[in-house]
């Protein structure tokens, strides 16, 4: 539906952190660009669905996740 605001993050977002970017490939900055940009651009009240831990929303994240400050 367009009204419904859902992300299903898989291992870029989760609730108090980010992805792993120490495998080959990864960079921190990218990633956190990544999420910056096209993430944290959606609504507020969109809910993260992780590919592990539980749900959470941007706004939460904007708000407690040391890995977006």
């Amino acid at each position: 539906m367009k009204d419904e605001r859902l992300l299903f993050s898989g291992d870029v977002l989760f609730q108090g952190s980010v992805g792993r970017t120490d495998l080959i490939g990864g960079s921190e900055s990218v990633l956190l660009n990544s999420i910056e940009t096209k993430l944290l651009t959606l609504s507020d009240d969109s809910i993260v669905f992780p590919g592990h831990g539980p749900v959470t929303t941007i706004l939460d994240e904007k708000n407690t996740n040391p890995f977006l400050r």
